[in-house]
This record gives C-alpha cells, structure tokens and sequence, in this order.
C-alpha cells in the first residue's frame, strides 16, 4: 500500500508528460503565433524552476546541517560512554581473572567447552551450535555460576563472532555495533545484578568476594567511580555495589552506548534523496535544457519537453507531498 501511494502519481504524471508533449507538440505545428509565445515565456519558466530548485537546495542544506550537528554532538557523548564502557570491561576483566569462582570452573569453561560463548547459549534455540545445547544438557557442581562466567567473558569480546578471548583485553576506541546490540539483547551485566543482588543469597556460597586481592578490590572501586562518581562514591567493595554496577550496565551504559552509535551512523533518509532527486531534475528538465535550447537554437521539441517534464514534476510533488511529509516525520 505503501508503494501504491507513490506508484500511482507516478503513473499519473508520466502520462500527463507524454500527453503535453503530444499537444503542445500538435499545437505548434498549427500554430506559429503559440511557438513564440512558448521561447518567449521560457525566461519566466527557467526563473520559476530557478526558484524551486534554489528552494530545494536550500532546505537540503538545513537537513544536512542538521544531520552534521548531530552527528557531532552524538561523538562527543560517544566518546564519554567509551571510556567509561572501557573502565567497565577492565572491572569485568579483574572479576573473571579472580578466584572468586568455585575449583574447577574456568577449566570446565575455558578447557572443556573451549569456544563457547555467552550468546551461543542464549541462542540455542537457533540450532547453530551443538557445543551450546551439550552445554545446557551438562549436570555439574559449579551452583550454576558457569553462567555468570560465561556473561562476564561476553563483555570482553571485540567481536561478537569472536570465540576466544584475546591474551590481553584491548580497550577499543569504537565498539562494533553488532556487539553492542548482542550485549543489549541478552542483557550482558545484569547476571552480577542477579547473582550479587537477587540471588545472592543462594549463591554467595560459590562466589568468594573475599579471594579478590585488596589491591584489585582498590582498582575496581576506582573505576566504578570514574564511570559515575554520583552513584558510586559512597559504595565499598561488596555483593550490593556489585550488583548496582551490573544494573548500571544494563539499564544506563550499553543502552546509551547502542543508541548514541547508531544516532552517530545514521544515515540520509530517504526523504533527503527523494529531494535530492527533485532537486536534479528540475535543474535538468526546467532549467538546463531550456538554455540549451536558448543559446543553440535546437527544435522546439527541446523547450516542450521541458516544458512537460517541468508540469509533470509540479503534479507529482503536488499528489506526493503528504506522504512525503509523513516520511519525513518518521525518519526523525
């Protein structure tokens, strides 16, 4: 239905063009008197196309501008949320190279189940990788907390194809946005929310806070506080600030960070080209051709042409401007 409303104008103008080429074409012939009245109104028709296609340029120069300050204004931001995403991920970092977790666990993890990832398992469903549901099928003694593990190690993937973790986590200076929407999919973060806040006492037992070194527990308090002073600052290391840090993740870091990328990539709306296009052909049809004709002295079949196109471009831009409208809105 969509396509019908610019289908159909379409359909429309084009046959009002090929009609006023044949009848301003037959009129010419008839008459002598109406060929001079056509070159000698073409001064006002070039003026009037002018007229619309500086319009048109104009405004396409306002949305473009707009789009730039934007685009700005969104890297600025971008760049903040970065950082703080890297002080995030060397706390990560920290977390799963400590001996918080149970013997055994990252051997079965990182030995075992080599190349499995968090969002493998998430979407097993999909079918697309029997190490997942082998995975889920296992019966093991780690209290479930191989999940936790598996979600804290998502986090420090560059890549979301990614199967391995690196030998030393890079803080990048621009996340891809595939990996971005991974971790705001399956909320990445939220298990330290659910582990050390709403669960935690059913798995305090096989999460040791207390085997994180004093000077890791120092950094870690350290970064929380440049990610967010105001809601960090009075925090200590412990289950609570471990589990806000993950609710903070999740509802505040991730989702700015996926949409200031995505506000940042945006890209010309179709709108825009639409009037780009406008914009051509009326410098074309109303503009360069009547010259042409003008300087050259071509056949007057030139000058109808245009004439035509020029009339028939006025129509659909008439019977169009709504819907067109109504694209513009949505695309903001």
């Amino acid at each position: 239905m969509k396509d019908l409303y610019t289908l159909i104008p379409l359909v429309f103008s084009g046959l009002l063009c090929i009609g006023l080429i044949f009848l301003l074409w037959q009129k010419t012939t008839r008459d002598l008197q109406f060929k001079q009245e056509l070159i000698e109104l073409s001064s006002l028709f070039i003026g009037i196309s002018g007229f619309l296609a500086l319009f048109i340029m104009l405004y396409l120069l306002i949305i473009v501008m707009g789009l730039k300050k934007s685009r700005k204004t969104g890297m600025d931001g971008l760049d903040q949320l970065i950082q703080k995403m890297n002080y995030f991920r060397e706390i990560v970092e920290l977390l799963v190279q400590s001996k918080i977790w149970l013997p055994g666990l990252k051997e079965y993890i990182d030995v075992e189940f080599a190349g499995l990832t968090f969002f493998q398992v998430k979407e097993f469903y999909k079918g697309k990788s029997k190490l997942a549901i082998e995975f889920l099928q296992e019966k093991n003694n780690f209290a479930d907390t191989e999940n936790l593990y598996l979600e804290l190690k998502s986090l420090l993937l560059t890549d979301p194809k990614q199967k391995q973790l690196p030998e030393s986590v890079v803080a990048p200076s621009f996340y891809k946005k595939e990996l971005v929407k991974k971790w705001l999919e399956h909320k990445c973060g939220s298990g330290l929310w659910y582990y050390f806040g709403y669960k935690y006492g059913t798995y305090k037992d096989a999460l040791d806070l207390e085997a994180v070194f004093e000077r890791h527990q120092e950094k870690i308090m350290l970064l929380a506080n440049s990610i967010d002073t105001k809601v960090f600052e009075d925090s200590s290391f412990n289950e609570v600030f471990l589990s806000k840090l993950g609710e903070y993740a999740t509802k505040e870091l991730i989702p700015k960070l996926y949409q200031l990328q995505k506000q940042t990539s945006k890209k010309i709306p179709t709108s825009t080209r639409y009037l780009y296009l406008l914009f051509l052909l009326l410098v074309f049809f109303g503009v360069l051709l009547p010259l042409t004709f003008l300087l050259l002295k071509f056949s007057i079949v030139i000058l109808i042409i245009g004439y035509a196109f020029v009339i028939s471009l006025v129509f659909f831009i008439s019977t169009t401007f709504f819907r067109f409208i109504t694209q513009l809105l949505e695309s903001k």
